[in-house]
Formats: C-alpha cells, sequence, structure tokens
C-alpha cells in the first residue's frame, strides 16, 4: 500500500459525500492509504485571496504547515477537491517565489505555533497520484465490469490543469489524463471540447444568470455529443452542474438530464463494487437510466426524515437590576 497524507476539505463530508464515499472504496483496491491532516482548516475556497491576500495564505499554509509535521518523510499531499489543490499549491508556489509573503505568512503561522517552509512537500491531485503512481496498467488489471456502452463526457474544470506550476498535466488547455482513465475502465469516452471551461464556481451566488450560461454551455455540449453521463474530478464543478441544471432549465426552458458524477464512482463500478457504496443515488440528476445501459442498478436515495423542531417557548429574558444606579 502506498501511504499518503490526505487533505480532504470542507466539501467532502457534506456536498461531496458521494466523491468522499467512493473515493474511500476504491483506495484498498488502488493500493492506496491515505491519513487525513489533522485538524485542517477551510482552505478558504476561492474568493478569499481576493480580499485578503496574507491573512488567505495563512489560512491555506496552516494546512501545509501541519502536513509537514505529519509527513514522518513522505512529502506528498493529496487534495481530491480542485480548488483545495489549487489552493495549496499555490501557496506552497508563492511563498517561495515572494519570499517577503512567505515571511508574513509565517508570522501568522507562528501564532499557532507553527511555520513551513515551501516545497516542503509536494501538492497533488488525486486523479495524478492514479494515473501517475498507480497507473493506468495497475487499473486495468482490477477492471472486472468494464463500462462498455456508456458514453462519457470527461470534465476536468478550470482549477485542476492550470496553473500547472509543476508541469503535471498532458496539457493546461485540453489535458488528457481523466480521458485515458475512463478508457481504461472501458467506457466509451467523448471528445469533449469544453473539458477545462469554467463552471461558474460561486457565481451560482454572485450573478446566477452568468452562472446559468456558463453551466448550459457545459451541459448542452455534453448533450450535443451524445453523452450519457458527465464525469468531473471536482465538487464544486459537480456541485453546480447537478444542483443547478434545473434552474439552468427555467431560466432557457430548455430540458436536459445530465447526470454529473465523480470519477472515483465509475472506477468503483469498473471494480465491481455496489453503487450504493459509491454514493450512486446521491446525485440530483438521476444516473439510473444511463447506468441501467451498462447493468449497473442505481439505488433509489431515500430523503433524509429530519425530526419536526418543537415550537418554540422563547428564552429567558434578562431581568433589568433593580435599585441600581445607571453608569455609562
Amino acid at each position: 500500500m502506498k501511504k499518503y497524507i490526505f487533505y480532504p476539505g470542507c466539501a467532502m463530508d457534506t456536498s461531496a459525500k458521494a466523491y468522499n464515499e467512493s473515493m474511500q472504496a476504491v483506495l484498498a483496491p488502488l493500493g492506496l492509504d491515505f491519513e487525513e491532516v489533522h485538524d485542517w482548516n477551510c482552505c478558504g475556497a476561492t474568493e478569499y485571496l481576493g480580499i485578503s491576500t496574507v491573512p488567505a495564505y495563512a489560512l491555506i499554509s496552516r494546512n501545509l504547515a501541519l502536513a509537514a509535521r505529519q509527513t514522518n518523510g513522505d512529502r506528498t499531499v493529496v487534495a481530491s477537491c480542485s480548488a483545495c489543490y489549487l489552493n495549496l499549491a499555490k501557496a506552497d508556489y508563492y511563498m517561495a517565489e515572494r519570499p517577503s509573503l512567505g515571511e508574513l505568512v509565517n508570522v501568522a503561522l507562528a501564532e499557532g505555533g507553527l511555520d513551513y517552509t515551501p516545497g516542503t512537500l509536494e501538492i497533488r491531485h488525486l486523479l495524478d497520484i492514479i494515473i501517475n503512481e498507480v497507473g493506468l496498467d495497475a487499473v486495468k488489471e482490477r477492471v472486472t465490469h468494464p463500462l462498455k456502452g456508456l458514453r462519457v463526457a470527461p470534465y476536468l474544470g478550470c482549477m485542476v490543469p492550470r496553473p500547472d506550476y509543476k508541469k503535471r498535466w498532458s496539457d493546461y488547455e485540453y489535458p488528457n489524463e481523466l480521458d485515458r482513465l475512463l478508457k481504461a475502465l472501458g467506457a466509451e469516452v467523448i471528445d469533449f471540447p469544453l473539458k477545462t471551461h469554467c463552471c461558474g464556481g460561486h457565481m451560482t451566488q454572485i450573478s446566477p444568470t452568468t452562472a446559468f450560461e456558463l453551466i448550459r454551455r457545459l451541459i448542452s455540449s455534453a448533450d450535443h455529443h451524445k453523452a450519457d453521463v458527465m464525469v468531473t474530478v471536482c465538487p464544486m464543478c459537480q456541485l453546480n452542474l447537478d444542483a443547478y441544471q434545473n434552474e439552468t432549465n427555467q431560466y432557457f426552458h430548455t430540458n436536459y438530464k445530465m447526470p454529473i458524477l465523480f470519477f472515483t464512482q465509475l472506477i468503483g463500478l469498473a471494480f465491481g463494487i455496489e453503487a450504493k457504496k459509491l454514493g450512486l443515488g446521491r446525485e440530483l440528476v438521476s444516473a439510473r437510466e444511463a447506468l441501467s445501459r451498462i447493468g449497473v442498478e442505481v439505488p433509489q436515495e431515500e430523503p433524509e426524515v429530519k425530526p419536526r423542531r418543537k415550537k418554540p417557548t422563547g428564552l429567558p429574558m434578562p431581568k433589568m437590576p433593580v435599585n441600581e444606579e445607571k453608569t455609562l
């Protein structure tokens, strides 16, 4: 088993539970062992870096400092989220390129008894690890249920391949790593022209109309190329294309029903792992019909039943002091 330090990020236990479940299910078959960074914190996503540079990089670099303390000689930290991967890689790179920034970040880290020397760690995405460390030959050896007949649009999003500080990807505009992996699983991979175009990120909260257009372009292109499903490596991309597909349809008067799955879910299916263990059924745009074409039965996701909240009786109100003089 190859051991790595793993930075999960905030989405893996919330909006990207299916990603986490499917990743955990395929780690052992891939010969991977992940140890989570202890006491990790949010990477700040995309907005914080545009608001306050030093605090943002200090927030990110705290995770690097914790991981470096935990590595015991293993210099690689793996991230599954594209935003997390990019933020960790940027912090490591810019702390070295801009020594004054690195000094300020370490001043902040020192308040928590930490420090980080840029270059100490290798920051890598989960897809990179599977392609270049596990290897496609090893992946093919574990395939027991090839995804033959499933037409897949490989979608990396805009953050994984660029900026490519360590030259890990075949091409920063049109990388082929995800295509090659999906082909190794037996899927029919379409030549998807928008594979690195932006999903809109948090534009769904800032300018929904802009987000809807970006989402429409991606889904319409996948539909035009007759894809059965789109497959992504990023929690934000999956969330936007899945959760906002219905609103995008309403805005443009379209009727797209494109399932958006994580690449780890398809790895698991090809390895013969039960669909439920891979989080299949959690997606909002159901993949049931598409996957039934290759003999996969997707379980019906049961809605979570939350207990009814009791009628509030009100909180006790503080009493005003009696016979006490007011003070300013």
